[in-house]
């Protein structure tokens, strides 16, 4: 190909370089690279760094489960396509391992030699069974032979007629056990999941045993008359990328269930073990397991940091963040006072700094409501209790027409959906399932009220759950509006949601499959035109993940016109800023912090006339192109200028939380130059409604 001549033939092969990509599994590793320096952050309080530790292990099973999984049954299908940085499967899956081990070494490092040490100052302790004295010793042993012994299962691993089924995520022991005739032989032992893994030792003391060590002391009560020769601990994690790929309705539940069934026997694809496990074992192992020697990662320290969050729960309130009240603003805090402040003005509120009670009341109030005689809800992932979904249920008890939309389809919430879609019906509820080549990602409520001899519309779109879990956990927007051109394109939404409605074409909403990726680049066009007309202009993106290739090539584009991009973007990020000739102009930043950051902003600044919308979606392909998804444009120009000034730029001011994207992929704290400045903290003494009422 040779070697460019000048500049612009270096600008070209920048831009046609598969290295203009970041890659997407290396970009995620960082992101929980980040949540992992969390845990070692000496400014978190102690439990909160435990809280931060199991998070890791969390994201990095799932992380497991679904990406690593899916690469794996590429590379074994033959698949040769590359990802947009270039990549093979198999080149992804190398490069995973040789990241991610390391990484998950260091998070029991870190428990190990640091917070564990430190817990212990405040009287929290992990004990060994060899530090207990005799008198806790009886009391352990006491507790396994009556609690633990009638829940454990010994099962033969090795010579067995067939491989004992091994659960996802399940922590084991794996025992050598010497036969008649002195060759060894491997059983393994679930560690108990209906039980805590902690255990306290005396009702008042903060000091734990953890059950697979108790269970290991007690090891031969499992094997009378056998000789022990080793106990080894292992957990392993499985494929759990089983979507539901065919959705007829008459096979719906159905369906459902036998995704579930084949979810619990995904192939594993992971194997954690200790270093006290003997080359022999680990291959008998790895063989029953079908891993390779890079699917098996080696930790010094506890396997299965899922125990930390029983730790988290001890009576330690000064070892966790100081507790928060979410504001909850006057002109919002009744039923009747909700619907009468909206139609009055656009209402914009940010969780969890405001009150999610707003929400729930919102269709709460229309449950009670005599004059409301419809609403309309679409469901993602509303957790295990749910008030909006009992008002559902006691608004169409009460003869009020109402619909929802239940996405069976919401990964790891499937059953949790069926039920309450099932409770639904049962109350009266138009219940709808969405479609078999998308999921119902948007966030919309919609509620029909009758006002003297007409009807109006009121409307909630919002970037979360609803779910009052994670709506104090997450970080989210939600538009409260009786626009009636935006109230139109949700009824009609609604319609194509629910019914037959053949609706392509929205007055003020962006709604995908049909026309979000279009009204975006539009956007980020016309910011081109501003630039090259000579005005200002801006781009700010508030984003969980920035994946679409489409997406970042119009933002280096817009970066070569001199359009300024800032992007905050909590987790994967694709696009590579700094880079010369490419994106000299594009700022990335990221924020991890004590809730995670979840809202997605659009904001332009449009010639002078910021044009802003939330929404659902993030700027990934599936979000574009296989997901129903909402952005709503923010009208009001003062919730536009709040937006800016009360939410974009304090993220953009973080000089504690934020973490700086470098062109070569990899993540630095954002230096402070002048005082500290968090904007968690300060969301959490300014809260959006604040500055409305």
């Amino acid at each position: 190909m040779g070697t460019p001549t000048n500049e612009t033939e270096s600008r070209r092969a920048v831009k046609t370089a598969p290295d203009r990509y970041i890659n997407r599994e290396l970009s995620w590793l960082r992101f929980n690279e980040r949540v992992l320096e969390e845990a070692l952050n000496e400014g978190n309080p102690l439990l909160e760094r435990l809280k931060f530790l199991a998070i890791f292990e969390s994201n990095l099973d799932e992380f497991y489960m679904v990406r690593v999984s899916g690469l794996i049954e590429q590379f074994e299908s033959g698949v040769l396509d590359t990802s947009p940085d270039g990549l093979t499967p198999n080149d992804q899956l190398v490069m995973i391992s040789s990241v991610a081990e390391p990484m998950r070494q260091r998070a029991a490092e870190v428990l190990k030699t640091d917070i564990m040490p430190k817990l212990d100052e405040h009287g929290v302790q992990i004990r060994t069974l060899t530090s207990l004295s005799d008198r806790q010793r009886r009391e352990m042993h006491q507790y396994f032979s009556q609690q633990v012994f009638p829940l454990c299962t010994p099962l033969m691993l090795q010579p067995a007629t067939s491989v004992p089924f091994i659960s996802n995520r399940s922590l084991n022991l794996c025992v050598e056990l010497a036969d008649e005739r002195g060759d060894t032989r491997l059983a393994r032992v679930k560690v108990p999941t209906v039980i805590p893994r902690a255990i306290r030792l005396g009702k008042r003391k903060n000091e734990f045993i953890l059950l697979e060590d108790l269970i290991a002391s007690e090891i031969e009560s499992l094997f009378p008359g056998v000789e022990i020769r080793g106990v080894h601990q292992f957990r392993v994690i499985r494929d759990a990328d089983v979507e539901i790929r065919e959705l007829e309705a008459a096979d719906l539940i159905s369906n459902i269930k036998e995704t579930l069934r084949l979810r619990r026997f995904g192939d594993p694809v992971l194997c954690m073990i200790q270093p006290d496990m003997p080359p022999r074992v680990q291959a008998l192992l790895k063989g029953l397991l079908n891993l390779d020697d890079e699917d098996v990662f080696t930790i010094h320290g506890i396997l299965g940091l899922e125990v930390l969050w029983e730790l988290t729960r001890i009576d330690k309130p000064g070892l966790r963040f100081p507790a928060h009240l979410p504001y909850l603003a006057e002109a919002m805090s009744t039923p009747t006072s909700i619907l009468d402040a909206v139609a009055q003005t656009d209402v914009l509120v940010h969780h969890p700094y405001d009150s999610f009670r707003t929400v729930e009341e919102f269709v709460g109030s229309a449950a009670r409501d005599p004059d409301v005689i419809g609403i309309k809800q679409t469901l993602y992932r509303v957790g295990k209790e749910s008030p909006i979904v009992e008002s559902l249920a006691d608004a169409a008890e009460q003869g009020k027409q109402v619909a929802a939309m239940v996405e069976l389809k919401a990964r790891f919430d499937e059953s949790n959906n069926l039920g309450w879609a099932r409770s639904l019906e049962r109350a009266g509820v138009h219940v709808s399932y969405g479609f078999p080549e998308y999921k119902t990602h948007c966030k919309l409520g919609l509620i029909v009220r009758r006002e003297g001899d007409r009807l109006r519309q009121y409307a909630h779109i919002g970037t979360g759950n609803y779910n009052p879990v994670t709506a104090r956990l997450y970080t989210d927007l939600g538009l409260f509006t009786c626009d009636e051109d935006i109230c139109h394109d949700v009824s009609e939404l609604f319609n194509y949601l629910t019914g037959f409605s053949r609706q392509t074409k929205y007055r003020k909403i962006l709604v995908a499959p049909l026309n979000l990726r279009e009204g975006i680049l539009m956007r980020i066009r016309r910011e081109i035109r501003h630039a090259r007309a000579g005005s200002s202009a801006r781009i700010a993106l508030k984003l969980n993940a920035l994946v679409d290739p489409e997406i970042i090539d119009a933002l280096y584009e817009a970066s070569a016109a001199g359009v300024a991009v800032d992007i905050i973007c909590r987790g994967v990020c694709c696009l590579r800023p700094q880079v010369p000739g490419l994106s000299e102009h594009i700022h990335v930043r990221s924020i991890v912090g004590r809730f995670l950051e979840h809202s997605r902003i659009y904001y332009f600044l449009n010639g002078g006339v910021p044009d802003a919308l939330i929404g659902s979606a993030d700027a990934m392909r599936r979000n574009l192109d296989r997901r129903i998804e909402v952005v709503a444009p923010v009208e009001s120009p003062k919730l536009v200028d709040l937006i800016e000034t009360k939410i974009l730029e304090p993220c953009l001011r973080d000089n504690v939380r934020a973490w700086e994207l470098l062109a070569d992929g990899h993540y630095r704290r954002v230096k402070k130059s002048g005082d500290s400045f968090d904007c968690q903290s300060w969301f959490l003494a300014h809260p959006l409604a604040k500055f409305q009422f």
